[in-house]
């Protein structure tokens, strides 16, 4: 949730930020980008250093230091012209690359700790947080942002983020080194399919093939390669709400920036509350009776057509009618986002942390591409209607890839006699 606040918290201070800066919407997204280059490419040795130092150390120093980068955001404030952009370019691009190993981190969390048949949920309650973030946040953000201004708002979300690194430290632990974890229950998560081996620990580590051979097999397999599409289309989605959206509402639809901070809470509400029944929903259609590749196909595909409605807001004059399209498309993205629990059911054993790290490279490479985009297309077209034509369309290219291209969902790897029902 922190992860996904302190990614948007350069959108709600956007509007007075450029104008006091003297940036230019293309020049904005550029801005905009500089977490997606970083974040990419941090995935590939994130991923390593979860596979090599476990969940929890590498976790740790991510928050750390994003929220050290977060909070050094405000330092722009002092500064001027061309160097003013700069600075805020570099710091948003550190911020990206400590963020780098945060979300196949949680996939390889929830691949650790849940049995497939409640990957889906865990997987749900994760990602819905980037909606939860917006829910919590972006009032507190656009009050602040308001009443003292922003680079307040940059050092008030640095600390927070610290504050969470405190607690992780005391309630994070690998399931074999848990407290509390009774064998019953290790024993339970195991069977199941849980991979629960600590990746330092020589002794229960798994035998890993040479990383080219790895390499190889991720970038090769079918249902992973429609897996790497699905998940960078649906994640466009995901950059335009937390990066131009509130500055669609501020410059195309008038809105102040409180009210836009309180407005884009519903949108919000709707996608948390989306991606927790996508999840839930998910893996009821797999107690039910239904394959692997049922259960979390559906729901993905029939989030990413109810995501289309983002297209209404194009022929919608008033508020009301704005919010309720908004609503419509990000509770279906919610409902869709289920890329992760689908990484988590196929993931190679001996590679949970590299193959989650690109998982989300080119999932991410959205978050470099949309930014610019939609920049480029604002300052062509001086309105946003192109804007949500492209977003509908990616929902569009989302559920085609999990439709046409996704294959038999099991772990890549694995022998058939190993694998779940699909």
């Amino acid at each position: 949730m922190i992860n996904y606040a302190d990614r948007a918290v350069l959108s709600l201070a956007a509007p007075l930020l450029s104008r006091d800066l003297q940036i230019d919407p293309f020049e904005m997204g550029i801005v905009f980008s500089a977490f997606g280059w970083a974040y990419v490419i941090a995935q590939l040795p994130g991923g390593w250093l979860l596979d090599r130092f476990g969940a929890k150390r590498v976790y740790l120093g991510a928050i750390l230091l994003w929220s050290g980068f977060t909070a050094l955001q405000s330092t722009v404030a002092l500064l001027t012209g061309t160097v003013a952009i700069i600075a805020l370019f570099v710091f948003r691009f550190l911020v990206g690359l400590c963020e780098g190993p945060s979300f196949p981190g949680n996939a390889r969390i929830v691949a650790s700790w849940f049995p497939a048949s409640e990957r889906g949920t865990a997987s749900a309650i994760f990602n819905s947080a980037q909606y939860f973030a917006t829910v919590l946040f972006a009032p507190v953000m656009g009050w602040i942002i308001g009443v003292f201004g922003w680079p307040e708002v940059f050092l008030f979300m640095g600390a927070v983020g610290i504050a969470a690194a405190a607690v992780w430290t005391r309630k994070m632990h690998e399931p074999r080194e848990h407290p509390q974890l009774q064998d019953a229950e290790l024993r339970m998560i195991i069977a199941g399919g849980a991979i629960v081996d600590v990746p330092s620990k020589s002794d229960s580590a798994p035998t890993r093939p040479p990383i080219g051979e790895t390499l190889k097999m991720l970038l090769t397999n079918r249902t992973l390669l429609g897996l790497y599409l699905g998940q960078f289309s649906i994640s466009t989605l995901t950059y335009f709400f937390i990066t131009w959206f509130p500055i669609y509402l501020v410059e195309d639809r008038g809105l102040s920036i409180v009210k836009a901070g309180l407005f884009a809470t519903v949108p919000a509400i709707c996608g948390f509350l989306g991606g927790l029944l996508g999840g839930v929903w998910s893996d009821w259609l797999l107690r039910s009776g239904n394959s692997l590749t049922s259960a979390r196909k559906i729901p993905i595909i029939a989030g990413m057509l109810l995501s289309l409605a983002i297209v209404g807001c194009n022929y919608s004059q008033s508020e009301a009618l704005l919010l309720v399209f908004m609503s419509l498309a990000f509770f279906g993205k919610g409902v869709g986002a289920l890329g992760w629990a689908v990484f988590s059911d196929v993931a190679p054993r001996s590679a949970a942390g590299l193959s989650g790290g690109i998982f989300n490279m080119f999932g991410n490479l959205s978050s470099i591409l949309t930014p610019i985009a939609i920049g480029l297309i604002v300052r062509e077209t001086g309105s946003f209607d192109l804007v949500l034509v492209y977003v509908a369309g990616s929902a569009a290219l989302a559920a085609f890839s999990f439709l046409f291209l996704v294959g038999k969902i099991q772990r890549v790897g694995a022998p058939p006699s190993a694998s779940m029902r699909t």
